[in-house]
């Protein structure tokens, strides 16, 4: 497990989750949700198909909006009006800054084919932050090189492989300069070798002090790279804590059965 400066108890946290709901039509997927992730802090989400982790990554940018509860970001409550079903994005213009400071990684890599790597990764600094040119281009090219894929800039998606694509994807994403980055399954389109490549880059930015929430299937990964893992199981949170108590210690039955499949999956 990494080492990570302490954290002290008053400090605010980066992103904090406050009894969230989620239903879709009549299937209640997220059940009153409360965590905080503080500065520095890697939280790997684990759970069944199902149990709502990537519904829960996604609230916290609003790609899905919250039927009740609030999601804070750095203190700031993101602005919804309306009730239940009919809740919606409060502040366009609060949502749009929000969202500038959180790195998203998905599981298909959703870059634009028509643009090269490097123009990928430029795209959001220079229209959404409005930043310098050659500023960019130059942190860019940095982000390819850190995540390995320096020598793809001028490539088409179409031209790399799956995992140089996600660490694109990555590059991207760190390129705004984040306040917490979001992984959603980064590497279940992947072959086992092709997910190396990545778990490697996600490990580096562990390292690094990144404040990270990831949804994974891999637990020897999240049990290396993670201060804390919550288990998810129906909607809510089944048992949460270091990585030495959640899979060294487990006391909820549930989370047995959990990674016993998954060990012999």
């Amino acid at each position: 497990m990494k080492e990570v400066e302490p954290v002290t108890s008053g400090s605010t946290p980066v992103v904090e989750l406050r009894n969230l709901h989620k239903s879709f039509g009549d299937l209640e997927v997220l059940k009153g949700i409360s965590f905080i992730a503080r500065e520095g802090e890697v939280i790997s989400l684990i759970g069944s198909s199902g149990s709502g982790k990537s519904t829960l990554l996604r609230c916290i940018n609003m790609l899905e909006v919250p039927n009740q509860g609030d999601v804070l970001i750095d203190g700031e409550a993101i602005v919804l009006k309306g009730d239940a079903h009919h809740r919606q994005i409060g502040d366009e213009g609060q949502i749009r800054r929000i969202r500038s400071e959180l790195g998203m990684v998905f599981q298909s890599f959703n870059l634009w084919a028509h643009m090269t790597v490097l123009e990928n990764v430029m795209e959001a600094p220079l229209i959404v932050q409005k930043r310098n040119r050659a500023e960019v281009e130059a942190e860019a090219r940095a982000m390819l090189d850190k995540v390995g894929i320096g020598s793809k800039a001028d490539a088409y998606p179409s031209q790399l492989s799956g995992g140089q694509q996600q660490r694109a994807a990555i590059a991207r994403a760190l390129c705004i300069n984040p306040r917490v980055m979001l992984f959603d399954e980064p590497t279940s389109a992947l072959d086992p070798e092709l997910e190396q490549e990545v778990l490697r880059v996600i490990k580096l930015l562990a390292d690094e002090g990144r404040t990270m929430i990831l949804v994974t299937h891999d637990m020897d990964f999240a049990r290396s790279v993670s201060d804390r893992v919550i288990f998810l199981h129906q909607g809510l949170i089944e048992e949460e804590g270091t990585p030495d108590e959640v899979f060294g210690a487990t006391r909820s039955g549930r989370l047995k059965q959990f990674l016993n499949a998954a060990n012999h999956g």
